[in-house]
């Protein structure tokens, strides 16, 4: 199943769930994208707060509260999923309205093919512009493909010019329903406080991260500049499903 957390204090762009782009609210357009995922049997939002509620329900989407001081995404879903009776979850960024459904079901399809994976994530080829900027986060990986390290940094550093093709992390995740639980259990690491990805916290505590490389990329949306060039992409009909 998809679990779009969509808390309504982001810090840089508070509300920004419900922030219209193309005329609709944000959530709604990460909605009928995670609608279109091949393999998915429900997708639900997971909020903190009732105006997101409401609109979620305003256009037929599903939802279910979590409390308002779930730190992570992962800790929203793992409130939840304690109830479902799902095997595997996705994790769906509701930040994320141009994302590709057919990433995501890479991702869905990989966990239901690979139950001794707990955890997935996606990557794609970071383009020049990743490599100095934080909110890029890149990943590198080992020769099986499990992550090694995620970092705001440009890594790896490039002693040796084009020995390895630099990966930008897509903040979403699947987990296997074991692993949610017991990633929720642990407490925050000092990586992952270091560097503020929840991801690391994984890493830290040996639990493998397998790592999916995909061609598309999707802009995400953290601030208002981000929220301008997304609803300039889907003025010009770039971002349609096709």
């Amino acid at each position: 199943m998809g679990a779009i957390p969509a808390r309504y204090g982001s810090t840089r762009l508070p509300g920004k769930a419900l922030l219209s782009i193309d005329g609709k609210p944000m959530v709604q357009h990460v909605v009928e994208r995670a609608q279109q995922v091949p393999g998915l049997s429900r997708v639900v939002v997971l909020t903190d707060d009732e105006r997101i509620a409401t609109a979620v329900e305003g256009f037929g989407g599903e939802w279910e509260m979590t409390p308002v001081d779930c730190a992570s995404g992962t800790d929203r879903i793992a409130f939840a999923a304690r109830h479902w009776p799902e095997e595997a979850v996705v994790n769906i960024q509701g930040d994320e309205p141009l994302m590709d459904p057919d990433s995501i079901g890479r991702l869905a399809q990989h966990l239901v093919a690979h139950p001794e994976d707990p955890l997935v994530t996606l990557a794609t080829p970071a383009a020049e512009g990743d490599l100095n900027d934080p909110n890029a986060v890149k990943v590198v990986v080992d020769c099986r493909g499990y992550g090694l390290y995620f970092s705001r940094a440009a890594i790896p550093y490039p002693r040796t010019p084009g020995a390895v093709r630099p990966l930008k992390h897509l903040g979403i995740y699947g987990y296997q329903r074991p692993a949610l639980l017991q990633l929720a259990a642990l407490a925050p690491t000092p990586l992952e406080q270091s560097e503020s990805l929840e991801q690391l916290r994984a890493l830290e505590n040996g639990l493998a991260m397998r790592v999916l490389i995909v061609e598309q990329s999707s802009p995400g949306v953290d601030t208002a500049e981000d929220l301008e060039r997304v609803r300039r992409i889907l003025e010009r009909g770039e971002g349609e499903r096709v």
